[in-house]
């Protein structure tokens, strides 16, 4: 590993697992929204962050939203390998997109984030 992503695991590894969470769900919904607006690599470089922060928060939760988390990793490395084919298609890059949304909101759930939101009155 490059001294770059060393550092940057520490830095991420410092949070608690809530943010962490909260870091990927929005990482997640980046890459939903840069589907349409940013530029292949951009979506790729936040991908392959995402991977990585996945990879070093799973081991520290509960086995089934690990479960879920890995799976997601899973499932992003699978568009990465195709992501150059993926990117020449309107519908495909549409339905990662709208994936990556479901993912967003099922990690934010997940993170407890949102629960602990004071409401607006």
């Amino acid at each position: 590993m490059n001294q770059n992503l060393d550092e940057k695991q520490a830095r991420f590894q410092r949070d608690n697992i809530q943010i962490r969470l909260g870091h990927i769900a929005s990482n997640l919904a980046r890459i939903k929204s840069f589907c349409s607006i940013a530029h292949k690599e951009a979506v790729m470089s936040v991908i392959a962050e995402t991977k990585w922060f996945i990879e070093w928060t799973a081991a520290e939760i509960e086995p089934l939203q690990a479960e879920e988390l890995v799976n997601i990793q899973v499932q992003l490395a699978i568009s990465e390998l195709s992501w150059d084919e993926i990117w020449l298609h309107e519908k495909a890059r549409a339905e990662v997109a709208e994936q990556a949304g479901v993912w967003s909101g099922r990690v934010l759930d997940m993170s407890g984030l949102l629960c602990d939101a004071p409401t607006l009155s």
